[in-house]
C-alpha cells in the first residue's frame, strides 16, 4: 500500500525543512506542486502547455489540471513506496478532488505542524538576507555577531520585503481563510496528527516519524 503523506503548517512551521528531513529518513519521493509546475512549463509538456495558456491569461490553474500534473508524477516508480505532498492540497475542494483520486489503495497520514501565531511572526519576520551573498541569518536564531553584517562576507543584511510584519500577517490571514479549515476535513476523517512545532527541529522531526509511521491516530 502506497504510503501518502501530506504536511499542514502555517507559514514558519517548519514544513520545507521537516518535509526534506521525512522523506530523506525514509526514502519518499518529495512532490512540490511548484516543482511540477516549473517541470511541465521548463520541458513543455502537454500538460505544461495547457497550464501556460491559464498562466498567461492571469487565470489560476484548474485545479483538475494540477492533480493530472500530480498524477503523473506519482506514476513514476520512485513514488511506490511513498510520497509526500508539499503544497497541496491547499483548500477543501482540492482535498476533495484529492481523495477521490486517490481511491481506497493509498495510506494516507496527515500531519499538522501546530506553532503559536507569535512565534510564526517572530520565525518570519526575523530574518535578514545579506545583499552581498544572500546569505541568510536570523536576529533570534541565529544573530549576526556584528550588527547589520553578515557573518560570511560582511556584506548588509536587510530585511527582504516578504518577511515584513505586514506582509506576514497577510499571508498568516490567507492561510486561515484557505488551508486552516482542511484540519477539520482530515480530522474528520480520523487522518489528522496533531504535532507541536513549537520545539528544537530534532525533536519535532523524532514526534513526527514517530506519528507518522507508528500507526497512531488522532
Amino acid at each position: 500500500m502506497t504510503q501518502v503523506l501530506i504536511l499542514l503548517g502555517a507559514p514558519g512551521a517548519g514544513k520545507g525543512t521537516q518535509a526534506a528531513r521525512l522523506c530523506a529518513a525514509r526514502s519518499l519521493a518529495h512532490i512540490s506542486t511548484g516543482d511540477l509546475f516549473r517541470e511541465n512549463l521548463k520541458k513543455e509538456t502537454p500538460l505544461g502547455k495547457r497550464a501556460k495558456g491559464f498562466m498567461d491569461a492571469g487565470q489560476l490553474v484548474p485545479d483538475d489540471l494540477v492533480l493530472e500534473m500530480l498524477f503523473d508524477r506519482v506514476a513514476k516508480p520512485d513514488c511506490q513506496r511513498g510520497y509526500l505532498l508539499d503544497g497541496f492540497p491547499r483548500t477543501i475542494p482540492q482535498a476533495e478532488a484529492l481523495e477521490k483520486r486517490l481511491g481506497k489503495p493509498a495510506r494516507v497520514t496527515v500531519l499538522s505542524l501546530v506553532v503559536p501565531e507569535q512565534v510564526l511572526i517572530d520565525r518570519l519576520t526575523g530574518r535578514r538576507t545579506c545583499k552581498a551573498c544572500n546569505h541568510i541569518q536570523h536576529m533570534l536564531f541565529s544573530p549576526p555577531k556584528v550588527a547589520g553584517r553578515c557573518d560570511k562576507c560582511g556584506g548588509e543584511l536587510v530585511q527582504r520585503s516578504d518577511d515584513s510584519l505586514e506582509v506576514v500577517k497577510k499571508r498568516l490571514d490567507v492561510y486561515r481563510a484557505q488551508t486552516q479549515p482542511l484540519e477539520g476535513f482530515y480530522s474528520s476523517r480520523k487522518l489528522l496528527l496533531e504535532i507541536d512545532g513549537n520545539r528544537p527541529e530534532e525533536q519535532v522531526f523524532r514526534d513526527l516519524e514517530r506519528r507518522a509511521f507508528g500507526g497512531e491516530a488522532a
